[in-house]
């Protein structure tokens, strides 16, 4: 049975993978996921993407040890939604991502999925009804 707790340990995962990716491994996301006219920004790309990394494992941290409610599932997916329009602008209009870039869209899908099913388990819980 997915628990509002296992849901958020799957939205963690998400960040965790990506973000450790990131902040442990910068130059293989820079070469993974930049078109090579992005590649080259001296010392502070790397330091960018690593930065960014954290930032996700930090997210994940909130994630993993937080006690979300059916309204923390409801605006952390409703927060999820620019990051669909950074994904396209980025990938499709104004190229800077390889298609690999899409992996960070594909994590936004699955949290953002998860995020409805943990809004709508959390609900019936507090409700004290039965999915």
């Amino acid at each position: 049975m997915m628990t509002p707790r296992r849901i958020q340990s799957l939205i963690a995962l998400v960040f965790f993978i990506l973000g450790g990716w990131a902040a442990c491994f910068p130059q293989h996301v820079i070469n993974t996921v930049f078109l090579p006219e992005y590649r080259e920004g001296g010392r502070i790309l790397p330091f960018a993407v690593a930065c960014f990394g954290a930032q996700a494992l930090l997210s994940g941290l909130f994630a993993a040890f937080s006690r979300f409610s059916a309204l923390t599932f409801l605006v952390y997916g409703i927060a999820l939604l620019p990051f669909f329009g950074f994904n396209y602008y980025f990938t499709f209009h104004d190229p800077v991502f390889t298609s690999m870039g899409l992996l960070d869209a594909v994590g936004n899908v699955i949290m953002l999925a998860l995020c409805y099913v943990g809004w709508k388990t959390s609900k019936a819980t507090e409700q004290g009804t039965d999915l």
